[in-house]
């Protein structure tokens, strides 16, 4: 493997942990518009603290498939053709969450209620089939010789899938009531704290459950002994920091914790798999591997500079937005008719 091969690795799991941590809030948000609000009032308000930021935090998802697919093009293809139904779904419900945003805002008010529900419905579609792909994933499933996926429903669909599904909608919807939290004023804030510090027991709960069948129906413990060990033990200590911030009042920091939460969980996923980008089932000989799923040093390189160059202006654009849009969104909120 060459320097650049693992470099592009890493940036990677850089950008689905960014995505995690920057969209997972929205997800909570957006199915907060329906467990958390009572009122369409309410409901305005805690979408008008995502309003100005929640399409940009979408492309952090989009970059992470197109550098899939130009650095790692046999990862691209094993990956998106073995999952294309579930990617069918998670393309779903990011459509009917963007355009929910726009009918709600324009629609007859009399109809918000309904365009409340399927934001709601496509934020949690999104993070739990995105949990089912990639825990799947890390158990192995089963790809031949040729990198084609011969996959049966049960081995998208089977405990651990199921459980990391499940988790991630518990993670992303906790972040998001942080989010309301931190950015809220009123009622709508303190009912969002309330219902994290419950909702961290049942996630205590859960990671026992999802480190028990990561043990026993992978072999990250066994390749990677102690980055998965340590990973799983960040993932533990963020939630828990989360919980105590919460119980404190600390909004900023628990917000912080949960979004890490996310990236503890993405850096265990890339840590247990390298040098493996695909696991087979069916014999590790037909493993994809870093070292043979890469595209050529030439188009490595080039990425790599074009990254150089541009990075630091979306980061600073990035930085700036969240602080232009810093406020506390508070009842009355007058919502615009485009929520961008």
């Amino acid at each position: 493997m060459s320097f650049l091969q693992i470099l592009w690795f890493v940036l990677i799991g850089v950008l689905f942990a960014g995505f995690f941590f920057l969209d997972g809030f929205d997800f909570g948000v957006g199915m907060a518009t329906r467990s958390l609000a009572h009122n369409e009032e309410e409901r305005t308000q805690i979408i008008e603290t995502i309003g100005p930021v929640w399409d940009g935090n979408e492309v952090w998802l989009i970059t992470a498939g197109g550098a899939m697919f130009a650095s790692f093009p046999y990862w691209y293809a094993t990956l998106f053709s073995g999952y294309y139904l579930i990617l069918l779904v998670i393309l779903v419900g990011l459509i009917i969450r963007g355009v929910s945003f726009e009918f709600r805002a324009a629609d007859d008010p009399k109809k918000q209620h309904l365009w409340s529900t399927t934001l709601a419905l496509g934020s949690l579609l999104v993070p739990f089939f995105l949990g089912v792909m990639f825990v799947s994933m890390i158990q192995g499933m089963p790809i031949d010789a040729q990198g084609n996926m011969h996959a049966s429903f049960f081995d998208y669909f089977n405990w651990l899938s199921l459980v990391g599904g499940v988790a991630l909608v518990l993670l992303t919807y906790l972040h998001g009531l942080n989010y309301i939290a931190l950015k809220t004023v009123g009622a709508i804030r303190e009912r969002a704290r309330n219902y994290a510090e419950f909702l961290y027991w049942i996630l205590y709960a859960g990671l026992v459950v999802f480190a028990l069948l990561l043990f026993f129906n992978t072999d990250f413990f066994a390749v990677h002994p102690l980055g998965t060990s340590v990973t799983v033990l960040a993932i533990v200590f963020f939630a828990i920091l989360g919980h105590v911030a919460t119980f404190k009042g600390n909004e900023m920091l628990a917000f912080i914790s949960s979004g890490l939460t996310m990236v503890a969980l993405v850096a265990m996923i890339f840590i247990g798999m390298f040098p493996r980008v695909m696991i087979s089932s069916i014999s590790s000989k037909f493993d994809l591997l870093i070292q043979n799923s890469s595209s050529t040093s030439y188009t490595l390189t080039v990425m790599t500079i074009a990254t150089v160059c541009l990075l630091p202006f979306i980061l600073a654009y990035t930085i700036w937005a969240y602080w232009i849009f810093r406020k506390r969104i508070a009842l009355p909120v007058i919502q615009t008719a485009e929520v961008k």
